[in-house]
């Protein structure tokens, strides 16, 4: 897999990057995919990098695989999203990249939230919305160095951002229980992915690097 993305030009690297994040926090085939999706999903995102739709450069699908529902954007064009549908198994699936390179990093968590929102009006299957008020910027930062406290605690350096999932959402939501707010998942997912060694920790909040 890290051979075939290091092949990739870098738009190719930027929407597998975007993706792969799409693919574990919006998979939308059915709800129980979320997680378990990822592998599946990425297949679809390295035939998007290939392989034209119409739809942009940043969010091209298999014609030959997948029906284009609809599609959008937020932020003049930061955030692209595409609804589609499985030609073979029916399957709705939303794909998306963010446009957040050089952004502060709360405004990029505020990007991925209004392209969430945006998403979920014309999703075939809206996803879930996080329970609270969004995370303020403090919120974020001690929700990834909760995260980031776990995955050193728990794991190797390293280890892939699906297996160590469970473990960082019930951190996270333990130091939260009183307090929930909107971001959490964000977080844990960036601090998971950068520990995966997938993303760079810059894309974590300045504090929890």
């Amino acid at each position: 897999m890290n051979e075939l993305v290091a092949s990739l030009d870098p738009l190719g690297r930027d929407l597998h990057r975007a993706l792969s994040r799409v693919a574990t926090r919006r998979a939308r085939r059915r709800r129980t995919l979320r997680v378990t999706a990822a592998t599946a999903i990425l297949v679809g995102a390295f035939a998007a990098v290939a392989v034209a739709s119409g739809i942009g450069p940043d969010l091209q699908l298999d014609p030959m695989k997948w029906a284009i529902l609809g599609s959008g954007s937020v932020d003049n064009g930061r955030g692209q999203y595409v609804h589609a549908q499985d030609k073979a198994t029916g399957g709705h699936s939303s794909f998306s990249v963010e446009h957040d390179a050089g952004m502060p990093r709360y405004d990029a968590f505020l990007l991925y939230v209004r392209l969430q929102d945006a998403e979920n009006k014309t999703a075939p299957e809206p996803a879930a919305v996080e329970p609270g008020p969004l995370c303020t910027a403090d919120q974020l930062t001690r929700a990834e160095v909760v995260a980031l406290a776990t995955l050193r605690a728990s794991f190797s350096p390293g280890t892939g951002p699906d297996a160590t999932k469970s473990a960082v959402d019930a951190a996270t939501g333990a130091k939260f229980a009183g307090s929930p707010c909107r971001g959490l998942e964000y977080a844990g997912e960036r601090a998971r992915f950068v520990f995966a060694g997938i993303e760079p920790q810059s894309t974590l909040m300045p504090e929890a690097r």
